[in-house]
């Protein structure tokens, strides 16, 4: 059974505007390239996986995707996260993949040893809510076209709907709930990376230069 991650980036400059009150222009683009590269880098550590597929608009992203050995999708129109992932869930079917592991680009904290336990799931539909319950942080699909992929807000409900009809089941992945859209989740991420050893390394150096540890 051939599983594919697919991984939609977004462009830099676009990504991260609800960080917008608290995180400058620069360093969104900056924290967004290091997210994207420090998941990258956790899903070529997953032996379970057969392959990843980069989506993105993004040169600087293209680039890092090819040298780390991903297959890179071209995003030219760029309309959501939903839409990038249907691109990916495509090339995944052409390479042959019986399952696709649908995973965004700003979880950095996400550890292979979680994925690999994920990976054993064999429901056609599971689904990795935030941490708020309400959005969908991972999909795991069995065939990667089992149900269509629609991200965005009330997302888990949605795919939970759409599973029932084909066998679904729910998954924590704790390393994949630290999604960052809001200040908030960025302080969650900060919190959680200060108490664990390892990983993240691109994401965590910015973070200790943005968000300094209290005295």
């Amino acid at each position: 059974m051939e599983t594919v991650a697919v991984l939609p980036i977004k462009t830099f400059a676009r990504a991260k505007d609800r960080l917008a009150e608290a995180v400058g222009a620069p360093d969104r683009q900056e924290l967004a390239e290091a997210m994207a590269n420090d998941v990258l880098e956790a899903l070529f550590a997953v032996p379970e996986l057969d392959g990843v597929v980069a989506v993105t608009a993004e040169p600087r992203a293209a680039a890092a995707a090819r040298e780390a050995g991903a297959e890179v999708v071209p995003d030219p129109r760029e309309v959501g996260q939903s839409a990038a992932a249907t691109l990916g869930i495509e090339a995944a079917l052409q390479r042959g993949a019986s399952r696709a592991l649908l995973v965004p680009g700003d979880c950095p904290a996400l550890l292979p040893q979680e994925v690999s336990a994920l990976l054993a799931a064999r429901e056609p539909v599971v689904i990795v809510p935030d941490r708020h319950g309400a959005g969908t942080n991972a999909l795991l699909l069995s065939p990667p076209d089992v149900i269509a992929p629609s991200f965005g807000d009330g997302s888990f409900a949605r795919h939970a709907a759409r599973g029932r009809h084909v066998g679904v089941a729910v998954a924590e992945v704790p390393s994949l709930g630290l999604d960052v859209d809001t200040p908030g989740d960025l302080a969650a991420l900060r919190a959680a990376l200060m108490i664990r050893r390892g990983g993240a390394a691109r994401t965590r150096a910015l973070l200790e230069r943005m968000l300094p540890a209290p005295a």
